[in-house]
Parts: C-alpha cells; sequence; structure tokens
C-alpha cells in the first residue's frame, strides 16, 4: 500500500528551480531556526496567535489567518492570500 504522507515534506520546489546545493539549502534551514526563535519575531506570533483565538479562527479549519497591514493594524484575510505574500526583493507586501 502506497504510503499517505507527504512526500514534499522537507522539500522546497524553490529550491531545485534556484539550483541550490545541499550545503546552501542546510546554511538557510540554520538561518531560518536562528531567526524564528529571535525575541522580535516570537512577539510577532504570539500578537497573531493571539487575535487568531480572540477572533475564534485559531484551530477551527476556516482556512482564515489573522495579517499584519502596513499601517500596524490587524485584518482576517485567507491565509494562502496571507502566507504567500513572503516579501520578494526585501519589500514589503503587507495590504
Amino acid at each position: 500500500m502506497k504510503s499517505k504522507r507527504n512526500g514534499m515534506a522537507g522539500k522546497h520546489p524553490s529550491y531545485d528551480k534556484l539550483n541550490w546545493s545541499a550545503e546552501t539549502i542546510k546554511k538557510k534551514k540554520d538561518y531560518d531556526k536562528e531567526h524564528n526563535k529571535s525575541e522580535e519575531q516570537k512577539k510577532y506570533r504570539v500578537e497573531l496567535n493571539k487575535e487568531n483565538r480572540k477572533r475564534g479562527t485559531y484551530g477551527n479549519g476556516d482556512g482564515k489567518d489573522v495579517s499584519h497591514t502596513k499601517s500596524g493594524g490587524l485584518v482576517l484575510e485567507k491565509a494562502s492570500t496571507n502566507r504567500a505574500r513572503n516579501g520578494h526583493n526585501k519589500k514589503s507586501t503587507k495590504k
């Protein structure tokens, strides 16, 4: 029987497109780990999680996320839209 696990787990399609070596991928993952455990990043996640819980969207499977806006506010939007907005070329793409 074929496994139901995600065959893409731990891989990212852009690594192939960018022709990254295993060493480069490891460096990126190490950097991401350090970045995500910084105090600033923790506060950012805490703020969004708190607001998601307050609005009743946290973990209910409705596909919604709370997102920061350029003006510093918080808005509810589709999770796919929010997570696709990843700031290419270091430009802010917040709403």
